[in-house]
Parts: C-alpha cells; sequence; structure tokens
C-alpha cells in the first residue's frame, strides 16, 4: 500500500494516524516535497477521474483565474495538478489495482477489512 499526498497536511495526518493505529503497512509518498509524474498522474486520472482528484474547496483552486477554474477540463486540470500538487484531493491511497481519494475511517475499515 502506498499513501500519497503532503506531510503537513491535516487529513494526511489523519490517515497515516489511522493506518499506524490498526497495523496497516504502507509507504509515504510526499508528492509536494519527492514530486509526482505526469505518468502516475495518468494512473489516477483513469481509476478515479480528474474530477475526483481535483480539490475544488482548497486554497490553491480559489487562487487560481476565474478564466482557469470557468475552462477547466481533463487536459487543463492534468497540467494544473502536476504544476500545483496541493490542489490534489489528500490522500490518494494505491492499494493492490485500487486507488482510492480522500479519507473516510469507515470506508478505509471496509477496504482494509
Amino acid at each position: 500500500m502506498k499513501l500519497y499526498g503532503i506531510r503537513n497536511c491535516d487529513t494526511v495526518k489523519k490517515a497515516r494516524k489511522w493506518l499506524d493505529e490498526h497495523g496497516v503497512d504502507y509507504e509515504f509518498h510526499d508528492f509536494k516535497k519527492d514530486g509526482l509524474s505526469s505518468e502516475k498522474l495518468s494512473q489516477w486520472e483513469q481509476a478515479v477521474g480528474w474530477e475526483t482528484l481535483l480539490n475544488k474547496r482548497g486554497t490553491t483552486w480559489r487562487k487560481l483565474p476565474d478564466e482557469v477554474r470557468d475552462t477547466i477540463s481533463a487536459q487543463s486540470a492534468h497540467q494544473i495538478m502536476l504544476d500545483n500538487p496541493s490542489i490534489i484531493k489528500r490522500p490518494v491511497v494505491e492499494r493492490g489495482d485500487g486507488v482510492s481519494v480522500g479519507f473516510n475511517a469507515d470506508a478505509w475499515s471496509a477496504w482494509l477489512g
């Protein structure tokens, strides 16, 4: 299992704490510090869709110019997420062939159960 996120993100901290408390082994990848490849982002987009990955509730989204937000497409979203990894909803978790986005303790219990 591999958990992608940003080390100081509160949701990522909660997710890592939950995994630790439940004895789940995982590898952590800080995509702000360690980077994120276009290929990896494309895999996630194919698995869950770019709309799921794009965090439209955060400050990074709100800082984008209106014309960028109003004309967002799969192609432009991909480049925006590569240029601004903090706009990606966190955490992104890869487990086997599955990809999940965000943290929900009940859903994770079922998913990892």
